[in-house]
């Protein structure tokens, strides 16, 4: 990996990582497009670049969970379910989960389909904000958000689909799911550096992560405010469109030898 894809790695995640469209999966795809192996350095790299994005969220809504520390408690218990399950899978995530393509081709077009079905259907009014859901609801969304250790499947819209289903409405799903994210994957990129700092060797290496964090860090400023602004008037339908038809190429593309 040379400095300029270690940048559009980092733009990629800035901008897959708060939408429900799973930045695993496409910071996989992306290494495949540019002839990126898939060793060990860049498992540890696709991980610790998350952080950058991390820390456009929690720039961004310091001052909200300063202000309510009822929410911070609730984004710490929706938080434990992913850590136990995150720990406990560390292997399997790392030698099955990411080393199946077409495991995550499936479930990324699978949970598109979940998303068009559920706005076509759902009889939901989306009435209720993050502030009136309870500890065991956080638990839940937890559970679901655990789901996402498969690529493919998107943390963030798996804690946005089940808030939804549990009545909140889009803009706030997305605001509690960028909140989760902030214990979520900093304990995810911490504990993968320490299992896996063998594989950060070099100064290049250093260096490459820090482009990586930094161009993740800028993007996601912008698109956490894009999101936002969208779902206050929009449904979560145009991004399982987006699902269905990427994830019908790339079959395509690896039925003619293309990836």
């Amino acid at each position: 990996m040379n400095i300029l894809q270690a940048g559009i790695f980092g733009i990629v995640e800035g901008i897959t990582e708060f939408l429900p469209v799973s930045s695993t999966f496409h910071l996989i795809l992306t290494a495949k497009l540019l002839g990126v192996a898939e060793n060990g350095f860049q498992k540890v790299f696709e991980i610790a670049i998350q952080s950058g994005a991390i820390l456009a969220v929690a720039t961004t809504f310091t001052t909200t969970l300063r202000n309510n520390r009822e929410l911070g408690k609730k984004v710490l218990v929706a938080f434990i379910p992913t850590a136990l399950v995150g720990f406990l899978l560390y292997s399997l995530i790392k030698n099955v989960f990411l080393e199946n393509f077409f495991l995550q081709i499936g479930m990324f077009i699978l949970v598109g389909i979940l998303f068009i079905l559920f706005e076509k259907y759902s009889s939901h009014s989306y009435l209720r904000s993050i502030a009136d859901i309870t500890y065991k609801e956080a638990l839940l969304v937890g559970f679901a958000q655990s789901l996402a250790v498969i690529p493919g499947v998107s943390r963030a819209g798996a804690v946005i689909l089940a808030l939804m289903m549990l009545s909140v409405n889009r803009k706030d799903a997305a605001l509690f799911s960028f909140l989760v994210a902030v214990p979520t994957i900093l304990a995810a990129g911490i504990f993968d550096i320490v299992k896996s700092r063998a594989d950060i060797a070099t100064q290049q290496d250093v260096l490459l992560l820090a482009v990586g964090t930094i161009a993740s860090f800028a993007v996601a400023h912008m698109t956490l405010a894009w999101l936002l602004k969208y779902l206050q008037t929009h449904t979560i339908a145009l991004f399982g469109w987006y699902r269905i038809a990427l994830g019908s190429l790339l079959i395509l593309a690896a039925a003619y030898g293309v990836i």
